[in-house]
């Protein structure tokens, strides 16, 4: 009871709103979540985690500001600090079809939003792992240099993946400009969009949570949304197709986008990830084999 009413003064601090009722949350593991029922009628919910990273709510705050400025379903915030981040809360409902043809509509218009550059001006953070957003001038520099290549090294060094699991991998960056398809300009990205940080709600639709925002490939959010399922995820696909056409051959190249969450992955848990990742290499690297043999 200490602790919840600690909670509701350190919100109502921050917020110059009176809070009513306080309820845990469950669910994730990255962050301590409690609903926070406030005298003027909304709803928030409040995140925390002892010893947070002095930038870790303040990062995804402007990450989630950023992405409703194109245009993106998220919660609103409402106030954040070096050691919480409030926001709107959603109340979870299911997934329906028309909600997810509306949520690949707003995610084709929010990568069209776009971003100045392959990057973000501050780093920041992929679950509890530090994202390295300093930016370069083309996808296939910043995807090696920032996602892939950081990710392996930590991967490998504790004893994740093996140097024979780790050859693939190093091989697709030795050839990324080769697998990577035509080139596009940067997209304003979610970052971490697979299915846990995706909400739908009782308005029938769905609100992206918890991301790593930063300009890239608009690919990898949608190989990303795949990598773990979701639901409806085709009406999501069909529907973002309609709007901004995907570029040919895109299916191909899903395990590529997949490299990084794979390595993320691994990095922190270890377990089957590594060889994962190793595997999604492979398979690229035979997909571009046998499409050299048909066209020579």
């Amino acid at each position: 009871m200490a602790r919840m009413g600690g909670i509701a003064a350190k919100a109502e601090a921050l917020l110059g709103v009176a809070v009513v009722a306080t309820t845990p949350v469950a669910g994730g593991d990255t962050n301590t979540a409690t609903r926070l029922r406030l005298t003027d009628g909304r709803s928030a919910v409040m995140k925390t985690r002892p010893h947070a990273p002095h930038d870790f709510y303040t990062s995804e705050a402007e990450g989630l500001q950023w992405l409703a400025d194109g245009g993106a379903p998220v919660p609103e915030v409402l106030g954040v600090s070096e050691d919480c981040l409030v926001v709107s809360w959603v109340e979870p409902g299911k997934a329906t079809a028309d909600a997810a043809e509306q949520l690949g509509r707003a995610l084709a218009a929010t990568h069209r939003a776009g971003a100045d550059e392959f990057g973000y001006p501050r780093d920041g953070y992929i679950g509890l792992a530090p994202l390295p957003n300093k930016p370069a001038t083309t996808w296939t520099e910043f995807y090696a240099t920032r996602r892939v290549l950081p990710y392996l090294k930590v991967a490998v060094d504790r004893g994740a993946m093996t140097p024979e699991e780790a050859a693939p991998v190093e091989e697709v960056v030795r050839r990324l400009d080769d697998l990577a398809g035509p080139t596009e300009p940067p997209a304003r990205l979610h970052g971490d969009l697979w299915s846990g940080n995706v909400v739908w709600s009782t308005e029938d639709r769905a609100f992206l949570i918890d991301p790593a925002a930063h300009g890239g490939h608009r690919e990898t959010d949608l190989a990303m949304l795949s990598l773990f399922g979701i639901q409806h995820l085709q009406r999501i696909l069909d529907a973002y197709d309609e709007v901004a056409p995907l570029a040919d051959g895109w299916h191909e190249r899903v395990p590529l986008h997949q490299l990084h969450p794979l390595l993320v992955h691994a990095a922190l848990f270890g377990g089957g990830y590594g060889a994962r990742a190793s595997a999604a290499a492979e398979h690229l690297l035979a997909g571009e084999q046998q499409r050299a043999e048909r066209a020579g």
